[in-house]
């Protein structure tokens, strides 16, 4: 879907973590006093790398050397290579591009193609850059990180490369008609930089131009503009935020006919402020710094976290408001309603295509899509035909500059992913192209249940099981949960759970919890900072409902969660060890106390508290893992892993954790991947691996 202004870089922190118990009900912790395992938080340092070494051997020792892990490897990377994968597109123009990644070209090709030749089973494409073969060039492990494109030719772009998948990138320009970098181009050394085009010898870049130059979470501070053929030291100021920011960035609107340009200050995660230069001012855009603001064409559109009261009309949070740019800046407040919220309806998304906007509402956990269409008087509003009444479906405009048309991708737990290509006023949308099925569905059935937590409140849970499952408490199942930063867990077809774990006769389950964005701005809201607990109880109804209905029984439930939701089962483990047999942590937040001092952690007190103010520390110590962990006390097997170069959450977190139960005695193990950022992995192979390792713990330790 569309992502509003700004929200393309929010989203390098969507993966972070979380807190946990009710303040007030368990008995005062006292503030630890010094870390015994702060060395491990120095990454590369021999002592840490040499810890790390021996926790992976003895973990490779008891996972790897089994039929089951090289069997269950070689299915999965084979599902990860696979030519019958849908190669996914984005389109430039006439031009289809995509990254494909397999056993040959592990860290991708960059290519494109036409529309006639992407219909085709087995399309012509044009290789723009065989990373590989740049990384073997260069002596780098390149990842591919993305391009940015100047309008409205396209021939060239921004290319972002990052060393071993960190999210800090190496900018370079590239010529797609040539095929190569361009002799002489901008380029911009590694650093979590931001660029935007203004035309072809101008750029705005933000990025570490020396001390002082970057905010306390790592990402730019100082927006400039920069000439071609000139120095960087040299880039003129157009802006800049505060050290105690999250981010300060420039960009260059290209939309033909409506260029601008824009600064924009995010103070928090969840707060921001949007300047728009008109006339040679600077206007700061008169909104709620909570709210969201998204330009195009001559379209204001401002989506709300909090009520907002304007011209003489109450919006809630969760509404979706629009208004042309130019009434706006002329002092006209009489917003458009483009989405109003319900108790169990929230907006999941939109985009604008050329003259009208796709509006993807979330219903109970299912998506509608909504064709929207500014009139004179008012918008109209239909229902985009031929979808799916069940599953996830996302909508997203295919070029929204120059014309109406629009993908649709469509999926649920066990219908693999479609692609789809339509255009607004013809005919329904036809499929381009479907991933193969890659696990028996026969049998497998989903459902939508609920469970009660422990204030009342509802929450919904998807289960994915064999129809004739027995209900004798004895199934292995896997419940999967994230509960953070708006981020909603709707269904997709997993080709390797299904392989790994649902073929196997395992059940799955997913948690709608609260700190998660399934019913808009006050389900997320609801769970931040001192009510944490509210997630995690939330989490432990959903558990507690599946052993009640005789799916499973702790021994044989585990759970898994990634970066926020590394820290959601770390706090699972620590506050509800009774429940679960076994954890997979990945990537997670262990270290609540510490977690803004290190790499983008600062970025994220909005979320979850900020442990320098003593009442906050309070709470945040009630919820930091890595401090409620008890020699006293019996704990599920679990598995840490993790990312040498993670840059966003650092592995001192998994790292320590893991460091602290050995001490005390718990049965815990521990992988690290040299490579692969906060995605922990940065090939298909490592992915085979990593996920491999996991299934094959969990199998193990449930079954």
């Amino acid at each position: 879907m569309f992502r509003p202004l700004l929200a393309a870089h929010l989203a390098l922190a969507t993966f972070v973590a979380s807190g946990l118990a009710t303040p007030g009900s368990a008995q005062s912790l006292a503030m630890p006093q010094q870390d015994p395992f702060l060395w491990l938080e120095d990454v590369d340092s021999d002592r840490a790398l040499s810890w790390v070494r021996e926790r992976n051997a003895a973990t490779t020792a008891e996972l790897t050397e089994t039929e089951f892990f090289t069997d269950l490897q070689r299915r999965v990377l084979a599902i990860l290579d696979s030519d019958d994968r849908v190669p996914w597109v984005n389109r430039r123009n006439e031009h289809y591009y995509n990254l494909w990644q397999d056993a040959k070209n592990p860290r991708g090709l960059w290519r494109r193609t036409s529309l006639a030749e992407y219909r085709k089973d087995t399309p012509q494409w044009d290789v723009l850059l065989d990373l590989d073969e740049l990384g073997r060039q260069e002596d780098e492990n390149w990842v591919w990180k993305g391009a940015t494109f100047l309008m409205p030719e396209r021939r060239f772009c921004l290319v972002s490369l990052s060393r071993g998948g960190a999210d800090a990138v190496v900018v370079r320009e590239f010529d797609v008609e040539e095929r190569k970098f361009v002799t002489d181009g901008f380029t911009l050394p590694e650093s979590k930089t931001m660029v935007s085009w203004i035309d072809r010898d101008h750029i705005f870049v933000g990025t570490n131009f020396g001390e002082g130059s970057l905010t306390s979470s790592g990402y730019p501070r100082v927006a400039k503009r920069w000439r071609r053929g000139t120095p960087l030291t040299a880039a003129e100021v157009v802006g800049e935020g505060e050290a105690g920011d999250v981010w300060f960035m420039a960009t260059h609107d290209q939309t033909i006919g409506f260029e601008r340009d824009l600064l924009a200050r995010g103070t928090t995660f969840f707060t921001n402020e949007m300047f728009v230069m008109h006339d040679g001012e600077r206007i700061k855009l008169d909104k709620p710094d909570s709210a969201t603001a998204g330009l195009h064409r001559e379209w204001l559109f401002v989506s709300l976290r909090e009520n907002w009261s304007v011209g003489g009309k109450d919006h809630p949070a969760g509404a979706l408001l629009a208004i042309r740019l130019t009434a706006f800046l002329a002092g006209e407040r009489n917003f458009d309603v483009l989405f109003t919220p319900t108790p169990r309806t929230s907006l999941a998304g939109y985009s604008p295509t050329l003259n009208h906007v796709l509006l993807n509402e979330l219903d109970n956990v299912k998506n509608r899509i909504y064709v929207l269409t500014p009139g004179s008087d008012d918008w109209q509003r239909e229902l985009l035909p031929g979808l799916p009444e069940f599953g996830t479906v996302n909508a997203s405009a295919a070029d929204s500059d120059f014309s109406d048309d629009y993908f649709l991708t469509i999926t649920d737990y066990l219908t693999p992913t479609s692609l789809w290509l339509g255009t607004i006023g013809k005919a329904p949308a036809a499929r381009l192209k479907s991933q193969p099925s890659f696990f028996d569905t026969k049998g497998l059935a989903v459902q939508q249940l609920e469970a009660t937590s422990k204030d009342g409140t509802k929450i919904p849970y998807f289960l994915v099981k064999r129809e004739d499952t027995p209900l004798d408490g004895s199934n292995p199942t896997l419940l999967y949960g994230y509960g953070g930063f708006e981020v909603s867990m709707t269904p997709s077809y997993g080709a390797v759970t299904g392989t790994a774990w649902l073929e196997r006769g395992g059940v799955f389950a997913v948690a709608n919890i609260r700190g998660g964005g399934e019913f808009g701005p006050q389900w997320h809201q609801a769970a931040l900072k001192e009510k944490r607990h509210k997630a995690y109880e939330d989490f432990a109804a959903v558990a507690e409902d599946l052993i009640a209905r005789k799916i499973t029984a702790p021994k044989h439930l585990g759970i898994q969660g990634g970066s926020n939701g590394g820290l959601l089962v770390g706090n699972m483990l620590t506050m509800y060890p009774e429940l679960f047999g076994a954890v997979v942590c990945q990537v997670p937040l262990l270290d609540m106390l510490r977690y803004h001092k290190l790499l983008a952690g600062a970025s994220w007190i909005g979320e979850y508290g900020n442990p320098d103010v003593p009442e906050e520390a309070e709470f945040l110590l009630r919820y930091s893992p890595y401090h409620t962990v008890k020699a006293d006390r019996k704990y599920p097997r679990v598995l840490f892993t993790t990312s040498t170069r993670d840059d966003r959450v650092h592995p001192g977190h998994a790292r320590k954790m893991m460091a602290r139960m050995m001490e005390q005695g718990h049965a815990a193990l521990y992988y690290e991947n040299i490579e692969g950022g906060h995605g922990g992995a940065a090939d298909n192979k490592q992915a085979a691996f990593m996920t491999s390792l996991a299934y094959t713990f969990l199998w193990r330790t449930l079954k």
